[in-house]
């Protein structure tokens, strides 16, 4: 199925308009390649061939999908670690050989993966003989982060990201995800509707991902092998949690655990891998989503975003659709179609 990824799909559902769907010229597809991955540098194995690419992409929340190749052998290298992406090269047909990062290389074939974090590898190398195919994933590194708080608790630490490893192949989960999900992508009938399958997509890739990753690197993940945070982090934690909704300032949160901002900080970057102000943010925005999800019939967006203290609806709205693929408008209406259940209609009592 991913060998034909993004033939049949709804209107819109893929990006052909920026770019052709096959290109033979080196600009055309240096720029599809920057701009659905990252800069690197593309050097022909052959002399005097020429390529002829096969260039299809579109999105799942945040989540970068390709079917790509470039049509002869060639070798990429000197990846851009500001991209802040990790990527997960799926083969096709053909084969790739990737830097493992011990002085030698390993192959993926077709039905197997590669996952590199390039946030930290800038040596990383791969090489894609004349056949290769890949379906090929980009993803912000901040989103795995993410999942791995809501999953896991934690985030894993560098024993987990520094590994460059083999994925999927036999008779893994990640082939049959990979499929469902352009499969769910392409089929979405309209623009608003794939958003709301993209928030959905993007959380079980990301959480399939990390359990594949952290088997094959052999590295545990739950939180008996996660450091101990102090007890300031976990009562930040617990301030920030209660007192989301009035946006209370870092300095408010490190008096009321009685540590600086300095120290508030520098917990949260070891034990948590994230900062104050960003765990306070997630809460904010799961807050409101939540009130969204719960809202009375006289309530609107308005009222109960500035309940929570947002000033500038337009960059809330922003950050909103960026966290969770969805404008608050679109969650809203979705409770109002699917309203929660009273205490009464649940079975519940009052008293």
């Amino acid at each position: 199925m991913l060998e034909t990824a993004f033939l049949d799909h709804s209107p819109d559902a893929v990006d052909t308009k920026s770019f052709p769907i096959r290109s033979r010229d080196w600009s055309v597809i240096g720029d599809f390649c920057r701009m659905n991955y990252m800069p690197y540098d593309t050097i022909p194995l052959e002399r005097y061939t020429h390529p002829d690419a096969i260039m299809y992409s579109t999105e799942a929340g945040r989540i970068g999908m390709t079917r790509f190749c470039y049509g002869l052998p060639v070798r990429l290298e000197n990846f851009a670690a500001s991209s802040g992406k990790v990527m997960v090269l799926t083969t096709l047909s053909g084969a790739l050989r990737h830097a493992d990062g011990r002085s030698s290389y390993v192959t993926t074939e077709a039905g197997e993966s590669f996952v590199v974090d390039f946030t930290r590898r800038t040596d990383h190398w791969l090489d894609g003989d004349d056949r290769h195919l890949q379906f090929n994933l980009t993803i912000p590194k901040d989103l795995i982060e993410l999942t791995a708080m809501r999953w896991l608790g934690f985030v894993p630490d560098d024993d987990l990201w520094t590994c460059r490893l083999k994925i999927g192949g036999g008779r893994s989960t990640w082939m049959p995800l990979l499929e469902h999900a352009v499969d769910a992508i392409t089929r979405a009938p309209t623009r608003a509707w794939r958003e709301r399958v993209g928030a959905h997509i993007e959380e079980a890739l990301c959480s399939e991902l990390l359990l594949l990753w952290a088997d094959a690197a052999g590295v545990r993940l739950d939180a008996a092998t996660s450091p101990a945070a102090p007890h300031y982090v976990c009562a930040a934690e617990d301030f920030m949690r209660t007192h989301a909704h009035r946006a209370p300032t870092i300095g408010e949160v490190a008096d009321a655990v009685g540590v600086s901002v300095r120290s508030l900080s520098g917990g949260f970057r070891r034990f948590r891998n994230t900062t104050p102000g960003d765990f306070l943010r997630e809460q904010r925005l799961n807050g409101v989503r939540d009130a969204l999800a719960s809202a009375a019939p006289n309530q609107t967006v308005a009222s109960i975003v500035g309940r929570w203290g947002y000033a500038n609806f337009g960059v809330f709205a922003q950050a909103y659709h960026r966290r969770f693929g969805e404008l608050p408008s679109s969650t809203l209406r979705r409770s109002r179609r699917h309203p929660a259940p009273s205490a009464k209609s649940a079975g519940g009592s009052r008293f």
